[in-house]
């Protein structure tokens, strides 16, 4: 069966590169970077070298920035964790309602430890309510930490991170920022963009899973989150993952050159094609998210009146790979905590889908969706008791 995945701001397709960078790793340059002997000083030269790229990607001024992680999850944790253990007093964290469960998640535990977390709200477009940040930076006790995402991993929309990080910095709060779906799809730019902690993940850009980074600005006092070795500066133990190091890094070069090459435009363009055809022939239906200010991959669309789990069941009978807005989580379908916070009305809440393509996603793929998502919607309309037959 055809296999169409739209579903790349879940987890990318290794690319075929960073596959062949790893490789030599697994067979020939296996070595500990950290043993003294040449063998594994060869390996640390390499960790080295890659550790350059991952700064360059961001435009970090130092390598010494950037630490290695098991993952985005792990690099968030270790930002709101790191940077509050360094606290001598309980402080306010400044977060919104829309962030990752990364981020909720860690924030929850902090509250329970004595800080204050204020969750910022989102306007039906998903844009951040810059007045309700403002009034919370103005009214923050003790030390402040603002942890923002730069995208939206649903909507796809882009926060406005240079005016959220300039406006923490002037009010004396650390500033981090989840940029896992922003990662790739847009230019980060820590030497403009005035970031203390920004976290990445190597899966979400066509790397393998299992490694992520974490920029920490120099002079950020931030306590180590696993203990028990020397390496990434004393802040992360335990021995390098070389390969995924290595793959990560080639994936953050590729990812520089498909931006020089236009692919990001070409994306959008393919996106575009795909909302306006479903818009076109699918009746009630809604775009969720700000249809300007957003990453060029990602479309974020309801279809009143039905479950978008049943419309990714009946995709997925053509090979065609999405996502829905809607978690079963205990037993229950609940509608998704980012389009909640964006007031969608009930009738579309349940009914969110999104499609996310990458460099690789073809023309001919999305004229394959549009041939059949829209029946598959007409189908399950056909049977909703909320439509009037």
């Amino acid at each position: 069966m055809k296999t169409v995945y739209l579903d790349n701001n879940a987890t990318t397709q290794p690319a075929p590169e960073v596959i062949e960078a790893m490789m030599p790793y697994f067979t020939e340059r296996w070595g500990n970077p950290s043993s003294m002997h040449a063998f594994g000083g060869n390996v640390a030269r390499d960790v080295a070298h890659a550790r350059e790229s991952l700064a360059d990607f961001i435009h970090a001024e130092r390598p010494e920035e950037i630490i290695i992680e098991g993952c985005a999850t792990e690099a968030d944790n270790h930002a709101l964790f790191g940077i509050t253990a360094a606290w001598d007093r309980p402080g306010t964290i400044i977060t919104s309602r829309v962030e990752h469960p990364a981020i909720l998640g860690p924030c929850l535990r902090l509250r329970e430890l004595g800080h204050t977390v204020v969750e910022i709200g989102v306007d039906g477009e998903g844009n951040l309510d810059m007045a309700a940040y403002e009034e919370a930076l103005a009214n923050a006790q003790g030390p402040k930490l603002v942890s923002i995402m730069w995208a939206n991993n649903e909507t796809g929309v882009i926060f406005p991170m240079y005016d959220i990080a300039t406006k923490a910095k002037a009010a004396g709060a650390i500033v981090h920022t989840d940029a896992v779906q922003a990662a790739g799809k847009i230019e980060l730019d820590v030497s403009n963009v005035p970031v203390d902690l920004l976290s990445i993940a190597g899966h979400k850009m066509h790397a393998p899973k299992g490694i992520g980074m974490l920029y920490v600005r120099r002079g950020t006092r931030l306590k180590p989150f696993t203990i028990g070795g020397h390496q990434e500066r004393g802040r992360r133990g335990g021995t390098e993952n070389v390969p995924y190091i290595v793959g990560f890094a080639k994936a953050c070069e590729l990812a520089k050159a498909s931006h020089a090459a236009g692919d990001d435009r070409r994306m959008a363009a393919l996106r575009d094609k795909l909302e306006a055809g479903l818009l076109a022939t699918c009746p009630d239906s809604r775009v969720n998210g700000n249809r300007l200010q957003r990453v060029p991959n990602t479309l974020n669309i309801s279809f009143e009146y039905i479950e978008g789990e049943s419309v990714l069941y009946h995709l997925s009978d053509f090979g065609i790979c999405a996502s829905s807005g809607s978690a079963c989580a205990a037993g229950s379908l609940e509608p998704s905590h980012v389009i909640r916070a964006m007031g969608v009305p009930f009738t579309a809440v349940h009914g969110s889908i999104r499609f996310s393509l990458s460099r690789y996603t073809t023309e001919e793929e999305i004229d394959y969706v549009l041939q059949h998502c829209p029946e598959v919607v007409a189908k399950m309309r056909a049977m909703s008791p909320f439509v009037k037959h």
